[in-house]
């Protein structure tokens, strides 16, 4: 399936100018060139996006969504054409992004972002969640990105910068709540919900002969209301009790399992210029 930036052009000139004929002089086509336009994204996406009456265009359920997302990627592209043409990103030598994908920087993310106004009151920082496996790095949401997974070292070079101890996520209502802390072994009866985009845990940390049955998610929100349930439990980071409290569901330390490693990432040939500052506050703050 392709669809082309001018496609998505035409369809929100159209729904924006309201008829053909206004959409075809502001995009300074003909008219038969902007219905043509239209019908092949129509046919690349298989669905109808336009209602077409003799008195008024009006996107049809599909096509709403459509115009949703498409309005956000041409907003995207025009960003990246001026940026790539200026040669200044959007954060620019005086800010840093930071991303990540949940839990932030758990217990110190109060500390870093203080911390980082009173040292470097001339760089702006800016924390940014983005639910992916590079926490928005790979997707340019960010300029250097804080992960608790292992990164693909061919793209991207990391350094840990602390550790974080593992957490039994369970409903309050749970039989397991009654106790201090579980143990890995313990749950190969239980039912344990992974994120496979961005979490930490993953089948590797159980042997295969005692592993519990799996359920996956993409989204920290998602995996809590399902632990809240009571049908699933999680394992986390210790961070997630600080910056995810939620009603419903406690944590309880799982013993013998590994500390996460809490790892900044950054491209490998295009190193931000406050990356240095951030693994240096940040190692600070995790040792302390």
């Amino acid at each position: 399936m392709d669809v082309e930036l001018r496609q998505l052009r035409c369809l929100v000139a159209i729904v924006e100018a309201g008829s053909f004929t206004d959409a075809a002089v502001e995009l300074g086509l003909s008219q038969a060139q902007v219905s043509r336009t239209l019908a092949g994204l129509e046919n690349a996406l298989g669905v109808r996006l336009l209602r077409r009456t003799s008195r008024r265009i009006a996107p049809t359920a599909a096509g709403t969504r459509v115009l949703a997302r498409a309005r956000r990627v041409l907003a995207e592209t025009d960003e990246l054409v001026r940026e790539a043409t200026s040669g200044e990103a959007t954060s620019g030598e005086a800010g840093v992004r930071v991303g990540h994908a949940w839990s932030a920087l758990g217990r110190h993310t109060v500390d870093f972002q203080r911390r980082w106004a009173r040292t470097f009151p001339e760089v702006r920082l800016q924390l940014v969640r983005t639910n992916s496996a590079t926490a928005g790095l790979a997707e340019g949401a960010c300029d250097v990105a804080v992960v608790r997974s292992e990164p693909d070292r061919k793209r991207f070079s990391d350094v840990v910068v602390g550790l974080e101890r593992r957490y039994c996520a369970m409903a309050t209502d749970d039989a397991w709540a009654r106790r201090r802390f579980v143990r890995l072994h313990d749950l190969a009866e239980r039912t344990v919900l992974l994120d496979r985009r961005a979490g930490s845990t993953t089948p590797q940390l159980w042997p295969p002969e005692h592993r519990p049955a799996f359920e996956h998610t993409s989204d920290v929100d998602d995996w809590l209301t399902a632990v809240s349930s009571g049908r699933v439990v999680g394992i986390t980071s210790e961070a997630t009790l600080t910056q995810y409290r939620r009603s419903g569901v406690v944590f309880r330390r799982v013993r013998d399992a590994p500390p996460i490693p809490v790892r900044v990432l950054w491209w490998r040939d295009e190193r931000h210029p406050h990356t240095g500052k951030v693994v240096d506050l940040l190692t600070e703050l995790y040792r302390g």
